[in-house]
């Protein structure tokens, strides 16, 4: 029913447009359809029914088909209450059930928000992993302040929109591979410790014996700090907008 939203793409495990390797351990990995999310070009007051609620490879959360009184189809991501034959709007007088988009000045307090855009006219870019949610916590003038998944404080303009609920499939973080083919499956590759390695293949080789690594910190293969060294832009245009 949903086949002209899927399409098959090149997975680029770990190459750049060289074919060079600069992500180590991706690579093989069962074939993947990609499905054509719509997260951004909402259908403003046109009523959606569920058609169907599928699994996606490509994210942990699970996808809603939806079928418009249009006739447009798209995939959404699923929140937890939804069910095939529920009908979801997009409207700023919508009413406060789950998987329904309104903007957040119309959302009451205490309320659990999911697939959140960051500016609006953006698209959903927060809470859209499986099981996250983000709870609106205060409005004052333009702004209204969420806790998100990562329990980071946040400002967001009153005008971006939202989905009411829980996203799909909170279970997904319980699951156990239980065996390293179900890795290789997904697209990973082995890993291999740096301090198992010889000192030519990793700084932290080599040693007599169970070595500690030798230097006033981890570092990369190449030399350079990790494992709690902060790489996020030092002026990054969200600095403003958090709180916590």
């Amino acid at each position: 029913m949903f086949k002209k939203n899927k399409y098959r793409y090149q997975r680029k495990k770990g190459r750049n447009n060289s074919g060079r390797i600069t992500s180590r351990h991706r690579g093989g990995g069962h074939l993947r359809l990609y499905r054509q999310i719509e997260f951004q070009k909402l259908k403003i007051n046109v009523l959606g029914t569920i058609q169907t609620i599928e699994y996606d490879p490509n994210r942990s959360a699970k996808i809603a088909g939806i079928l418009y009184k249009d006739g447009s189809k798209i995939y959404r991501i699923s929140q937890v209450d939804l069910k095939i034959g529920d009908f979801l709007l997009a409207s700023p007088n919508a009413p406060l059930t789950s998987g329904n988009i309104l903007p957040l000045k119309n959302i009451p307090l205490g309320t659990n928000v999911s697939n959140i855009e960051p500016i609006p006219g953006r698209g959903g870019k927060f809470a859209r992993a499986a099981g996250t949610s983000a709870v609106l916590m205060a409005k004052f003038g333009q702004w209204v302040t969420l806790r998100l998944p990562s329990n980071e404080v946040r400002l967001f303009s009153q005008y971006c929109w939202a989905t009411v609920g829980q996203v799909s499939n909170i279970n997904h973080f319980n699951k156990q591979l239980k065996k390293a083919g179900r890795s290789r499956w997904l697209g990973r590759r082995p890993k291999v410790r740096g301090c198992a390695k010889n000192p030519v293949d990793h700084p932290h080789g080599g040693g007599e014996g169970r070595a500690p690594i030798g230097r006033s910190h981890p570092v990369t293969p190449w030399g350079k700090p990790t494992l709690g060294k902060k790489t996020r832009r030092s002026k990054k245009y969200s600095d403003s907008l958090i709180i916590k």
